[in-house]
């Protein structure tokens, strides 16, 4: 028998393995039978077939991929006035071979993958899927690119998002908490603005003639400083709007207002056994700010013979990326740039796009998101690359401040860039076995909880957590890394450097 092209779905109860452990048998039987009451009649009522019942389960079919996502999507609506269980969803669609009622090809194998990644409440689906749906009819975004078990390669995901949710993006997060986000509603008057605004656009239809009236009202802005809120957009709007690196906030205006709400509340900062309550608006006394990438130096450990990061129009570095503005590799013999289009210059001399040059200790570089500059070092590492970012976090006077990949709260997360397409391996087994095991750079070179700084009036220390990935300091108008083998006093000015990470120490105002 022939393959056929369908859209694998799969339907799983969040949490059902704990819900086991403290539930009865009666308990469980009605979970299980609410699940199936919930999605069978909205799959069937979709054009869907269920294939497999696997209990806490649902594996399903679909002749369209736009049917199976309005589904995903009407499940979860349901859900959400249930006050009962939770379910997340995943699919794919591609080939799948159809035998005796079950089915069977990659895009099964991919759909199972993907769901172990989804999180309680959400639909994730595959690139397939976004192919093969009406873009104008679903609303979605992406949550990034992943390595899955059993799946060459890397692929990116892309969630739907239900009517009553919206996931506000970090820079706007940063934003509303550092009062620096700037709404515009269609109609409006524009308010004046303060410098340096993330300014979020509300109420415009994606391609509209109203819309570009407003931008280009606008003073000339960093295209990742603008946001739009939309819902349902269709993929020329979308693809119209994003390509000069600006960005979408996906949810309706209810769910967007419910989010940005959230962002304002109190922040509940805990340090020890101790909780202290910050008030958005209170001043902090020492603020933490993503300031740069670190570059560690090759060879690393027989296991990274080189390596590369990509630099988007939003300023953020990822592994690998088709819309990035330029490339810095990283090899035994040196710091190179490569520029990936337009408008990168090194010291005040253009890069044409496709060109290469090596980087000096002390180059400015000049992109249309910003400047960086280079600062060779010493220790273990090739470089930083430095520009202040968005993601910072104030600290109050008597409190402790976590930084790593998962810290402590209050802490300021350390970027987790998965996939392993930016590194070139050393021969041998030991790159080979740390290969297999999903070795990054992110999580080899910082631990979840890497470092902390105790702040007590003008008196700040820095203490390293980790006992085998090493946290570094460098001192204000100094060369050169000294390393935190145990507590040391560090200043405003300083900055820290763990893994792939450069955070700054600073004053709130700046100084």
């Amino acid at each position: 028998m022939g393959t056929v092209t369908r859209t694998v779905a799969f339907t799983d109860l969040a949490n059902y393995t704990q819900k086991v452990s403290r539930t009865d048998r009666e308990g469980l039987r009605k979970i299980l039978a609410d699940h199936e009451q919930l999605v069978q009649p909205i799959v069937e009522r979709n054009g869907g077939r269920i294939v497999k019942n696997l209990g806490d389960s649902f594996m399903v079919l679909f002749v369209s991929a736009t049917d199976a996502l309005r589904a995903a999507l009407e499940i979860q609506h349901m859900v959400t006035g249930s006050g009962g269980i939770s379910i997340r969803l995943a699919m794919v669609t591609g080939d799948v071979e159809e035998i005796e009622g079950d089915a069977f090809g990659e895009a099964v194998n991919l759909a199972a993958r993907i769901l172990a990644q989804t999180p309680s409440g959400e639909i994730w689906f595959g690139p397939g899927t976004r192919v093969c749906m009406n873009a104008a009819e679903i609303p979605w975004e992406s949550v990034g690119r992943f390595r899955l078990k059993g799946i060459p390669g890397e692929k990116e995901i892309f969630r739907s998002v239900p009517k009553h949710k919206c996931w506000l993006p970090d820079p706007l997060v940063q934003a509303v908490r550092s009062n620096n986000l700037v709404r515009i509603r269609r109609g409006a008057r524009p308010p004046v603005l303060p410098p340096d605004p993330v300014i979020l656009l509300e109420g415009f239809a994606p391609g509209s003639p109203a819309l570009m009236d407003a931008v280009d009202s606008l003073p000339v802005l960093n295209p990742a400083s603008l946001w739009l809120s939309a819902y349902n957009i269709a993929s020329e709007d979308r693809n119209q709007w994003t390509e000069s690196g600006r960005g979408l906030v996906i949810g309706t205006p209810e769910a967007l207002e419910e989010s940005l709400l959230e962002a304002t509340k109190q922040i509940t900062r805990t340090s020890g056994s101790d909780t202290i309550v910050l008030e958005v608006g209170v001043q902090a006394d020492v603020e933490l700010v993503m300031c740069g990438l670190a570059l560690p130096a090759v060879p690393l450990s027989d296991v990274v013979s080189s390596y590369f990061y990509d630099l988007l129009p939003d300023a953020r570095w990822v592994n690998r990326s088709d819309r990035s503005l330029l490339r810095v590799e990283v090899t035994p013999s040196g710091t190179r740039l490569q520029a990936m289009a337009n408008g990168i210059t090194v010291n005040g001399r253009a890069v044409p796009s496709g060109d290469s040059v090596d980087l000096r200790d002390d180059d400015e570089i000049r992109t249309p998101s910003g400047i960086l500059r280079f600062e060779a070092t010493n220790h273990t590492y090739a470089g930083l690359l430095l520009q202040d970012t968005e993601m910072r976090l104030g600290v109050v006077d008597g409190t402790t401040a976590e930084l790593g990949r998962e810290p402590n709260h209050p802490g300021l997360a350390f970027p987790d860039r998965r996939g392993q397409d930016n590194i070139r391996w050393c021969p041998g087994p030991r790159a080979a076995k740390a290969r297999a095991h999903g070795f990054t750079l992110d999580r080899a070179l910082a631990g979840r909880r890497q470092a902390a700084l105790h702040v007590y009036g003008d008196n700040l220390k820095l203490t390293p957590l980790h006992e085998r990935c090493a946290t570094y300091v460098l001192r204000d108008g100094r060369k050169g890394l000294e390393r935190a083998d145990f507590e040391i006093g560090v200043n405003i000015g300083d900055r820290v450097v763990a893994g792939t990470t450069v955070v700054a120490i600073r004053h709130p105002d700046g100084e």
